[in-house]
């Protein structure tokens, strides 16, 4: 266990960190942010994730239909993430030329964003959910930490443009929105037919079709979230 006393961490940054059972005791936290998976946090003696929560659901009314098992729900979910996407599309496009291109505070674009969704649909929708083997789309964007990613059919030299990356995106939203129209509540209850031939997602095998569904949906809806708060603050940059 690493120890930090009397350290001024003003300014710090932490990505991608495990700091699960933390403990912060006697520290000064002002006008800091906390941004990613967090369960179970105490300030001051107080659970604050149910309140953190609660609020989030308030301001992103879809979350409730992403935790639905219905099917209506569901492809309710799906038309509101894609409707959302499509108003952000619209927003970059009034902006300066290359924002789409941008990103800000070491964070994806809204490009590599996209990009990256596309890969989530491959590895989360394709084969976990219809159990394809087929390579990734290339341009798509994995996480750092993903192996073998050309052997998986992965170009880590693309750089498409946001007309190429929405073609795409299109298909993609498509295809879940047909499968949406036809599943059944027995259907998403399911094992996930992931396939056995070590390719990414490796932890997804024992998963329910429903929990690998989630995981596209949930995706779609953090990085949404991402994306906007990104060019809310590429927005005041350029605001005079």
């Amino acid at each position: 266990m690493r120890r930090f006393d009397d350290e001024d961490l003003t300014g710090a940054e932490f990505r991608e960190c495990d700091l699960s059972r933390a403990r912060l005791v006697g520290v000064v936290m002002q006008d800091a942010e906390i941004d990613g998976l967090v369960t179970n946090l105490v300030v001051n003696g107080v659970q604050v994730m149910p309140y953190v929560e609660v609020e989030l659901d308030r301001r992103h009314p879809v979350r409730l239909l992403i935790r639905s098992d219905e099917p209506s729900d569901l492809r309710e979910a799906w038309r509101r993430l894609r409707a959302d996407w499509a108003t952000t599309t619209e927003r970059v496009l009034s902006m300066p030329e290359g924002s789409e291109h941008r990103g800000i505070d070491g964070e994806w674009s809204m490009v590599e964003t996209l990009r990256h969704l596309v890969f989530v649909h491959d590895s989360w929708f394709r084969r976990c959910v219809l159990g394809l083997t087929e390579p990734f789309t290339p341009m798509g964007l994995a996480s750092p930490f993903v192996p073998d990613q050309e052997e998986q059919g992965l170009d880590p030299s693309s750089r498409p443009s946001l007309d190429e990356v929405l073609d795409v995106r299109d298909r993609q939203g498509s295809e879940i929105e047909t499968w949406l129209g036809e599943v059944t509540p027995e259907q998403l209850a399911q094992t996930a037919p992931v396939p056995s031939d070590g390719g990414w997602p490796p932890y997804a095998r024992g998963r329910s079709v429903r929990q690998c569904l989630g995981t596209v949906l949930n995706e779609e809806c953090a990085h949404h979230g991402f994306c906007v708060r990104d060019l809310d603050k590429l927005s005041g940059q350029e605001a005079p």
